[in-house]
């Protein structure tokens, strides 16, 4: 490997090799996770780590693999003031999810896409990174109650564990969204998704996350209108959509989705009862119905044998035609026509 380094980043390569190594780490391909330990294993001049990180990554592109150096956990570990922000943004991310409703149409709906959206808002990355994450991006950690996000552009991204001590259990709350989608995926009905969640305890909408596929490319976040209604096909939030909702909630200014149900239920009106009929039948009104059947299937017994003779005709007619037209052309019909 150290062939393939140029000489200038020789020294920095090997100090991170030999650094892996003693810790029993693979260099290649290295996680973001120990790339950002070997820089707090060795403080150095911001430009210093930076070049640290464009070495490292040079070695894995040169190699086709993802470079850990985008990942957000190493940003974090270069920026001690951005490290500072985003542990302020966890707490106060942490605080909206918990005051997000739980019940009510569309409102819990609305609230089950924004507490996943807070949740990767709170891992630092931008809104045009969380308006394309898919359904395989994502992978939950039961262990540690944690999100980890890998997307195709090597952007990597793990939740916070300050998130499960303010209250928040990240993967519950994808687990929540994913019961959203996973009931679209097998009843593809608003108004049984809203009867759904309606229900107290929401128990209808408990397993249906087993419904998706956790290797699908399907975005994880969708547009959805004012009354509860995502589109037909695939589209994704765009990132200015994500930013104003992340904003808005931060700011303690959360949308307001006013609460109905997709049908509306109209009481029954009340009805007076139908008084009885007067009316007095005729004692041999039975035996004339019966009789009137009779006539008339007698009168249509032949019509089968009726209409087979005017299709024969009309086809002699027509042999005819075609005779009297192109003698070569006449001949039965049904052999042109099946």
């Amino acid at each position: 490997m150290k062939a393939s380094v140029v000489e200038r980043d020789r020294h920095t390569w090997s100090l991170f090799e030999d650094w892996c190594a003693a810790l029993d780490q693979p260099a290649v391909p290295a996680s973001p996770e120990s790339l950002a330990w070997f820089l707090q294993a060795h403080p150095a001049a911001t430009g210093t780590q930076r070049r640290r990180i464009a070495v490292i990554d040079a070695a894995h592109y040169r190699r086709n693999l993802p470079p850990p150096g985008r990942a957000e956990t190493v940003r974090t570990a270069l920026d001690v003031a951005r490290a500072e922000r985003l542990h302020d943004l966890v707490v106060h991310l942490g605080s909206a999810v918990a005051q997000l409703p739980e019940f009510g149409w569309p409102t819990a709906l609305f609230a089950r896409r924004d507490a996943l959206m807070l949740v990767l808002a709170s891992t630092g990355l931008p809104s045009t990174q969380i308006a394309a994450v898919r359904m395989c991006d994502v992978t939950v950690d039961l262990q540690a109650d944690a999100l980890q996000v890998e997307t195709a552009n090597g952007a990597h991204a793990v939740t916070s564990l300050r998130l499960v001590r303010s209250g928040v259990s990240p993967k519950s709350v994808y687990r929540r969204w994913c019961e959203v989608l996973g009931h679209y995926e097998r009843y593809p009905s608003n108004g049984m998704l809203a009867d759904a969640i309606e229900e107290v305890g929401v128990t209808e909408l408990a397993g249906c996350d087993r419904h998706l596929d956790p290797a699908s490319e399907q975005l994880l976040l969708t547009p959805i209108d004012r009354w509860g209604h995502t589109p037909l096909s695939e589209t994704p939030l765009t990132p200015r959509a994500v930013a104003d909702i992340v904003r808005m909630h931060l700011n303690g200014r959360a949308p307001i989705h006013p609460r109905h149900r997709i049908r509306a239920q109209r009481p029954e009106p009340d009805l007076a009862p139908e008084p009885a009929s007067t009316a007095l039948l005729d004692s041999g009104y039975y035996e004339r119905g019966t009789l009137a059947r009779r006539r008339a299937h007698d009168f249509l017994g032949d019509i089968e044998s009726v209409l087979a003779d005017v299709e024969s005709r009309a086809e002699k007619m027509l042999n005819d035609l075609l005779g009297f037209l192109d003698p070569d052309a006449a001949g039965d019909w049904s052999d042109v026509v099946e």
